[in-house]
């Protein structure tokens, strides 16, 4: 019987080494090397003999029909999983501790079971970390406790195999969390690289076979992404992450990957006293502490996934200590903001560099989209100059290296977005093809259209004094 090998497995990204180091080669964290033993295999090629049947290929015009989907009456969860769960399908949900993930998964559950949505179905909701009384008393906290959900308390993905694999499979399931589970014929621990792929695996081979929804639970670690191999992520058909500011009562669940709906598709939540809350209309929400008529700040009409969404993007310039400038960004690239700022300089003759620049997107939500940028430039400018945009004003556009405003897209609906909620001018780039009356919204509302960041100056009636005394430049 052949002696079986040890084999070191990074628990951050799955990589396997032969020995112990300190450091793993491939990601570079440290201390994440565990020892794990080696799984047995076979010593030579598969072949072409025995084992084995051969695959019975087929066309790609079927009979197959369009699954419904089960909808949970919670519109922001559904919109983020493309309408509904889809049967059969694995969906991974991912966020910081005490984020309320398990808060979101118990309120879908309760409201699947309930029938919120007209259709009463089957689920269990399978807890690892917490005793059945724990999960019974944030049933009652969140007012979900008459709910008929099927609880149990397991670890033991052996036990939990044998509950689902049988003819009355519950139509949705949810374990929380993968990272507490194991398989009894693996010797590494629990949470561990092997244990974590080989339970979700076993789960998602359940789930495809029986045809029930599979929602799985992971922690995330301090850089933000899901605990355990990125090949978890690829296994399930849906990953979603739960993001927020623990001190916010804005919660985030957006979609990074859906095989069955768009990604980037976002659901925005306020976390209350009774859990959490849908907020259908999040731009009047996050603009609804804004302060008119204050400098350095601009209204950014930005796009996530499919839906419009108005947020307030602040900026701080301030005087900088003899030394490096500090630069702090909450809620957007800091590798934008320092091309924003090289471009204000470089093609606009705003000497802005040598201060500090604090910038921040007001309401904890995360912008990624290059349409930004103009309104952080927008921003930064007012606050320098010392003159507010104008507080009926929105603005997105693309900055280019030359100082160009480049078209996004998606204008009409931003536009759209920003007229419902009473703002009447639009600053935005020169759309191609269209003149400026026929870009302009049917109505009060105005757009104003540039080519050039310089133009953006001639926004401020004070500016050019302004910087020149805060040391800008006189190019244009």
């Amino acid at each position: 019987m052949a002696r079986a090998e040890s084999r070191y497995v990074c628990q951050s990204c799955g990589a396997v080494h032969p020995k112990w180091a300190g450091k793993c080669d491939d990601c570079g964290a440290w201390n994440t090397l565990v020892e794990e033993a080696s799984r047995a295999s076979a010593p030579k090629g598969l072949g072409g003999g025995k084992g084995g049947r051969p695959l019975q290929f087929v066309g790609l015009h079927g009979d197959a029909q369009a699954t419904a989907r089960r909808a949970s009456a919670i519109a922001e969860f559904d919109r983020v999983c493309g309408g509904g769960l889809v049967p059969g399908s694995a969906l991974l949900i991912g966020g910081d501790p005490g984020i309320g993930k398990s808060t979101l998964i118990l309120q879908a559950m309760a409201a699947l079971a309930a029938g919120k949505s007209g259709q009463k179905l089957d689920c269990a909701y399978v807890s690892g970390e917490e005793s059945l009384d724990q999960v019974r008393l944030r049933a009652r906290r969140l007012g979900v406790a008459d709910a008929p959900v099927r609880l149990a308390a397991a670890t033991s993905i052996r036990d939990i195999a044998a509950s689902l694999d049988r003819a009355d499979v519950p139509q949705v399931v949810a374990i929380d969390s993968i990272q507490t589970m194991y398989l009894d014929n693996l010797d590494s621990a629990p949470g561990t690289v092997s244990q974590v792929r080989a339970s979700a695996q076993e789960l998602i081979r359940l789930a495809k076979a029986r045809g029930f929804t599979l929602l799985l639970v992971g922690h995330v670690t301090k850089e933000g992404m899901i605990a355990g191999p990125r090949v978890l992520e690829h296994m399930v058909d849906t990953v979603l992450y739960f993001e927020g500011e623990r001190g916010h009562q804005f919660r985030i669940l957006r979609a990074v990957k859906n095989r069955y709906g768009p990604t980037d598709e976002i659901g925005v939540f306020e976390m209350t006293d009774a859990g959490l809350a849908e907020v259908p209309n999040p731009s009047a929400l996050f603009l609804g502490d804004r302060q008119r008529e204050v400098a350095g700040s601009a209204v950014f009409a930005g796009i996530e996934g499919t839906r419009p969404m108005l947020v307030e993007i602040q900026a701080l310039v301030a005087p900088s200590a003899p030394g490096t400038p500090r630069r702090a960004v909450v809620g957007w690239d800091g590798n934008r903001l320092a091309m924003v700022l090289a471009v204000l300089e470089a093609r606009c003759g705003v000497a802005i560099g040598a201060n500090d620049i604090y910038l921040n997107v007001a309401g904890g939500l995360r912008v990624a989209e290059p349409a930004a940028d103009l309104a952080v430039a927008a921003a930064l400018v007012s606050a320098l100059a010392h003159e507010p945009v104008p507080a009926d004003m929105v603005v997105f556009g693309e900055i280019g290296l030359s100082g160009e405003i480049r078209p996004v897209s998606q204008a009409d609906a931003r536009l759209k977005e920003a007229e419902k909620l009473g703002f009447a001018t639009a600053l935005m780039p020169t759309r191609r093809g269209r003149s400026k009356d026929r870009a302009a919204p049917v109505g009060t509302f105005k757009t104003r259209e540039i080519a050039h960041l310089k133009h953006l100056l001639g926004l401020f009636e004070n500016a050019p004094h302004n910087l020149r005394r805060a040391g800008g430049g006189g190019r244009s």
